[in-house]
Formats: C-alpha cells, sequence, structure tokens
C-alpha cells in the first residue's frame, strides 16, 4: 500500500518526480525547457512552495501562477496532458485523501486556467 500526501518531504518527492515525468515527455519538455526556458532549481523550491500551500495551507506560496502562463504557445492538449501526468505520478507513489485532494486540485487548476485562456468554456454549463 502507498502511502498518502502527509508532509513537505511527500511534496518534494511529488513535484520532483512530476517534473522529471514532464521533461521527459514529448510534448511537454519543449514549452518548459525550450520556450519557457524553465530554469530548474529557481522552479522547484517555488513549486514546492506552491503546492505545500494548495494541499496543507501553509501560506508558502506567493504569487500569481496564471499571468506566467499566457505567454506560452499552449493549447488544451498540453493542460490534458499535464494532468495526466501529474495523476499518474500521484498514482505512482501516492495513495489516500491527501492523493485524491491534489488530483481534483490540479484537475480544477488546468481547467480553470484553460477557461481563463478561452479553450474550455464548458466549467460554466456543467454547474
Amino acid at each position: 500500500m502507498r502511502k498518502d500526501l502527509e508532509n513537505e518531504a511527500d511534496i518534494k518527492t511529488l513535484v520532483d518526480t512530476f517534473y522529471d515525468n514532464v521533461n521527459k515527455d514529448e510534448l511537454l519538455a519543449p514549452i518548459f525547457n525550450d520556450f519557457a526556458e524553465v530554469d530548474w532549481s529557481q522552479h522547484l523550491p517555488v513549486m514546492y512552495n506552491f503546492w505545500s500551500s494548495i494541499l496543507f495551507g501553509s501560506m508558502a506560496y506567493k504569487g500569481q501562477p496564471f499571468p506566467k502562463h499566457m505567454r506560452l504557445p499552449i493549447q488544451k492538449q498540453h493542460f490534458q496532458r499535464w494532468t495526466a501526468l501529474f495523476t499518474q505520478t500521484i498514482d505512482a507513489i501516492f495513495e489516500g485523501p491527501k492523493a485524491t485532494e491534489a488530483k481534483q486540485k490540479a484537475t480544477s487548476i488546468a481547467q480553470i486556467f484553460q477557461m481563463k485562456m478561452g479553450f474550455l468554456d464548458v466549467i460554466a454549463k456543467q454547474v
């Protein structure tokens, strides 16, 4: 049985594993590495803080994630792949209520970003 997400070390494991998978992905890796030229030594700690804030209420993340994504050449399929990789990463390492919450939050974040970027207008119709 896999353990649930319980602490900052688990967040680090999740984020590091997820972005390792992103860096191997033929659709997402070029966006992160070629277009955005992400400095992973700076980006990963920001993501630790982001997910710690989202899942544990740590308030460690200070920022606005959406504006940074507006300039990226991304489409709906990029969000779908990002969400699938995130879910696969969690399912491979963790299980439990917090792991389920993380997957739900990631899906919700992707849907909100897509809606703001004009890729998704079905959220309002589903409610």
